[in-house]
């Protein structure tokens, strides 16, 4: 009886892992992008950084940075739905963006609704 129990707990385990298992997300969103902008003020200039990175979770971090220091970061949720992407920032007073993917010569960029760039994807290594 002992044998019997130990089959089905056995088994069990499998099922429950084979359940469980997160279908692979091969978005091409997927990776680091950034922005660079440059400020003028009072005759000396900032260096601002922005950097969105996305993971296959539909999660990801966003960081900002004022002269190569991190300044603000928090979490994002990103979702697709015919090739719009919604990025919201759950807990913040950041403003959701929705953006499109473009190809340039640059490279891969994303574009808010109204064409103005958001983010670059940054090369990987």
């Amino acid at each position: 009886m002992k044998r019997l129990y130990s089959l089905l707990a056995i088994l069990a385990i499998i099922f429950v892992a084979n359940c469980t298992r997160i279908p692979e997300n091969n978005n091409p969103i997927i990776g680091v992008w950034n922005d660079n902008s440059i400020s003028l003020a009072d005759k000396s200039s900032e260096t601002t950084h922005h950097e969105w990175i996305f993971n296959d979770a539909y999660l990801g971090r966003f960081q900002s940075y004022n002269e190569n220091k991190i300044s603000f970061k928090t979490d994002f949720k990103w979702s697709v739905k015919d090739d719009v992407y919604t990025i919201s920032y759950p807990g913040t007073d950041l403003p959701s963006h929705t953006v499109s993917m473009k190809g340039s010569t640059e490279g891969d960029m994303l574009a808010l609704q109204d064409g103005i760039p958001l983010a670059i994807r940054e090369e990987q290594l």
